[in-house]
């Protein structure tokens, strides 16, 4: 797929730590309950990491319990591509920023009314801005 943005890869790995360069432009994951969002409260604006296009608002965020910040949905659909992903032996849909293919998560059917739909993201693929 073409992006709207093409990342320059060197320059992000002098800006990003290596736990967001490796989440957003390797696929990696960061830990549970140790990242910057996932108990966030904060009223505001959650932006892809590596092009500061908005994704997520502070509105959709819920507690899943699972230790990353979770949404019920993005701020628009076409701000997110989603794209099956079957490694690691199951099925599983990644998220990525639809302006530049930042890898942000994943989504699974179990997150709360009114869309039933639970976006798992790394704190690490983010910014926020408050309200």
């Amino acid at each position: 797929m073409a992006y709207k943005i093409e990342l320059d890869k060197d320059k992000l790995q002098q800006e990003l730590t290596p736990v967001e360069y490796n989440v957003c432009l390797n696929h990696g994951t960061e830990a549970p309950f140790q990242n910057e969002f996932h108990d966030s409260k904060a009223e505001g604006t959650y932006a892809c990491k590596c092009c500061n296009t908005p994704l997520f608002t502070s509105e959709a965020k819920f507690d899943s319990g699972t230790g990353w910040p979770s949404y019920f949905q993005p701020i628009t659909d076409d701000c997110i591509e989603e794209i099956v992903d079957d490694t690691l032996g199951m099925r599983r849909v990644e998220v990525r920023c639809a302006a530049c293919g930042s890898h942000l998560g994943h989504v699974f059917p179990d997150g709360p009314a009114p869309t039933y739909q639970r976006y798992c993201i790394n704190s690490a693929s983010l910014n926020f801005t408050e309200k």
